[in-house]
Parts: structure tokens; sequence; C-alpha cells
């Protein structure tokens, strides 16, 4: 099936719009259009055509827009890579790439751009590839299709009342499946990208105060460090769209309590981003629920799971899953754990491959560091298994305390007591001053901690 290009469409409905607003300024849908097809013809000469893959190691901003959507005019299939990886891994995420970007193309000059053959999109065809994140193995390519994005735009649009003068502020990498998606969903409903090219708390919070978003992807750790910040009622923002892991309820609550309306998401590159997401009709609760899956995705936990609990496998079928990542079942086994309520409501529980077994009880890591980082003088906590001659593996918490807060194992510990069974009580606590290892996306590097 075909549909209409989506940045030519964008363009003809509203070409003076901001469609990018970056470190170098503003660009209407007319000029990124115009450097679109200027930067498609530079493509054209050196050699690439449809279905060919293209390399952009390009920062977040206008010279990566005008890249990937040169791609799209072309039929050429985006390669997005992370300009922080190192020269081999560049050259991993680069393989069978027929060109990589390491500098912009060019742009339009004075004269008109030079008119293309109206840009059509095949709902069938590969249009990016996506590297995972990389947080319990070597980063996996992720063959997205123009149908996986367009579905996964329309499910967002509903599940959080997308708005013609939508203003969405990203913050993540637009080398992964969340900052990207900002880029692609904007097109496709013609609204506004604001995009920084890596997280700065002092610039984030500018935006947020004075350059009309109302909608903002973090993850929980940039959502503290806001707040931490003074972030406090922004005037234009609906909603932060808050994934990338478990969100702790504490952290939550916190953001209510600064007027900041909170949505939980969980997703996946496999899945073009969002599986599930709290309604934008839910977020005045004082206590926002996990989202439902949207509209056009269902989800299912895999039989053989913890059947006393109803805690199992995630898994996730529907048209924003990548072809070639569903099993023989129809389903994309996620490797996450989770559980679903009456509701139909999903409640994320963790990684499968990070439980712990301690004793013959299984402990989801991510439990305990919610429970962990309610308490007031914890700024970020990870937990993991570590060997024990009586216990299989002991239940092991790793703390960063927050400046200015001295705070003992048996504190925490019995702060865990107040919220957890006694077998999860983490037997082992360490202390650390630096950070937790993360990805550029804000996902816990758990093998790093092991």
């Amino acid at each position: 099936m075909l549909v209409d290009g989506w940045l030519a469409r964008a363009a003809a409905a509203r070409p003076a719009h901001p469609a990018l607003i970056g470190r170098d300024g503003s660009v209407s849908y007319e000029q990124l259009l115009a450097a679109a097809r200027c930067g498609a013809d530079q493509l054209s000469r050196l050699g690439v055509g449809p279905g060919d893959r293209v390399g952009i190691a390009l920062e977040g901003g206008f010279a990566f827009a005008q890249a990937l959507h040169a791609c799209l005019l072309l039929g050429a299939v985006a390669v997005p890579i992370d300009t922080r990886l190192r020269e081999r891994e560049r050259e991993a995420v680069a393989a069978g790439s027929a060109v990589v970007l390491g500098e912009p193309l060019a742009v339009p000059g004075g004269g008109p751009a030079r008119e293309r053959e109206a840009a059509v999109h095949d709902l069938d065809a590969p249009a990016v590839v996506v590297h995972t994140s990389g947080t319990s193995a070597e980063p996996r390519p992720v063959t997205l299709t123009y149908a996986n994005i367009l579905w996964s735009a329309l499910g967002s649009a509903a599940a959080l009342d997308a708005r013609p003068q939508d203003r969405w502020l990203c913050t993540l990498p637009v080398s992964h499946v969340g900052g990207l998606s900002i880029l692609l969903r904007s097109a496709i409903y013609a609204t506004t990208a604001l995009v920084h090219p890596r997280f700065d708390t002092d610039r984030v919070l500018r935006a947020m105060e004075r350059e009309e978003v109302t909608l903002v992807s973090l993850v929980a750790t940039t959502l503290a460090r806001l707040l931490d910040a003074g972030l406090h009622a922004p005037p234009a923002l609906r909603c932060a769209l808050i994934g990338g892991g478990p969100v702790p309820a504490a952290l939550v609550a916190r953001a209510r309590g600064a007027g900041v309306a909170v949505a939980l998401t969980y997703g996946l590159t496999e899945a073009c981003s969002q599986v599930t997401t709290t309604p934008a009709a839910e977020l005045s609760l004082a206590q926002p629920p996990p989202g439902p899956p949207l509209f056009c995705v269902r989800v299912a936990i895999a039989p053989g799971g913890d059947g006393a609990s109803g805690v199992g496998e995630i898994l996730v079928a529907g048209p924003t899953v990548a072809p070639g990542s569903l099993g023989s079942d129809g389903w994309l086994h996620t490797g996450d754990l989770g559980r679903i309520d009456s509701y139909g409501r999903l409640h994320v529980s963790g990684r499968l491959g990070d439980t712990i077994i301690t004793g013959g009880e299984n402990v989801a890591p991510a439990e305990v560091e919610s429970a962990l980082e309610a308490h007031p003088g914890v700024l970020e906590a990870a937990v993991i298994g570590r060997a024990h001659p009586g216990w299989g593996q002991a239940v092991t918490a790793i703390i960063v305390p927050r400046p200015g807060w001295r705070i003992d194992g048996e504190q925490l510990r019995e702060h865990c007591r107040q919220a957890l069974a006694p077998f999860k009580v983490p037997r082992e606590i360490e202390l650390r001053e630096r950070p937790l290892p993360r990805t550029r996306s804000g996902k816990l590097q758990r093998g790093k901690l092991r």
C-alpha cells in the first residue's frame, strides 16, 4: 500500500509552520523539504537508490533531520549511528551501508530547489534500521517499515491526544528509537520537534519554561534531575512521557507535586517505541496508572510464568512490531517480565534475565530498586544478584546517595522491610559516589555492576 510522503504532505499543509527547532534556530516545513530534496539529489549522485542503506553519523538537529528525510524521499533506508560510539562500534552499526554520512549534506542555494517526483511511501518497505540500546547484549539491528512507524504514530496520537500546535521536546538520542520516533511522528502530524543533541539539565529546564513545550520524552533519571533543578509547573506542558525502564512511584508523586503531569510508557525498539502509554484523559488522576496497549497493539503474558502472581514474559503483536522480530507463534517475545491486571493494564516488573533467585524465591530487581529510590536519601539504586553459598544468589543493592545525605545499609534495609517481603530485602548494600552506568537513552547497564 502506498501513502503520500510524510514530509511533502506536511509542507503542503503547513509550509511556514516550524518543523524543527534546534541549536541553529527554527526550520519550517517548506525549508526542511527543500533541504531534504537537495540532500536526496546529493545521495543520488553518490549512487544511493531505493532500498540502499545510508548510515547517518550526525548529532540530533537540522543536519540529521535533513539526512533522514532525504533517505525517505529516495526510498533509501536510514541507519542512525550514535556519534559517541568508538570507531569499531560505528563500523559495526554501519555494516552494509552504501554510504555513511559523517558530515551534513549540502543545503539549497539561492535558487528554488529542484522539483522531484512526488514522494510516496510503500508501507511494506523498510524505512529505518535502528539498533537496540544494548543493555543486556551487543546492540542488535532492527528493521522498521513505514507501516510500523505510521501505526506507532497513530497509536501514540490517540493515547496522548496529539494537537496541531504541539511542540515535542526530544532529549533522547536520535540514534535510538525513542528520539528518532519524535522526529518521524512530528512529520506525520505536521507538528514541531524541538531537538537537543544530548540531555543538558539547564537547557532542558529553560526550554520547558520558555519555549512552549507541550510534550517531552524523558527517563526516570532525567526527570529526577529536572525536579532537583527546580522544574515546577511548566506553562505549556501537557505531558511528560517517561519510559526507558521502571519509574518509581515516589518520583511520579514528586512530579505531580511539582505540577508535572506524567504518562508512564513501556516500549522497545522492535515495537517501534511505545507499546503501552497512560492515556491523556487519566493524567489528572492522583496516581496515574500504567497504560493499556496502544489501540493498534496487542499484549499478552506468555504461558508458564508465575501462576500465583500472573507474572511472565511480555508478548507483543500488531502492526507496530518489526516483521523480522516476530516469533513463529506470531508474537514478539520481549524478554521483559510483567503482568496484566483486570483492567487490561500492563505492569512491567523487569527483565527476564535479571531475575534473582535467592533461596528458591524469585526477586525482580526493578521492584527492589523502586522501594530503595522511595527513600529521600537515595539518588540512584541498582539491584543485582551475586553468588552466595547458602542462598544461591544474594540480593545486592548498589546505592548512590543524594548529595548531603548520610545513609547506611541497615537504615536502607529497614526502609525496604516496610514495603517488601523479607526475601526481597537486600542482604548486601554498597554505597557509591559516582553515577550508575547507563546507556545514552538512560537505561541501567546491570552487566557492568556484576
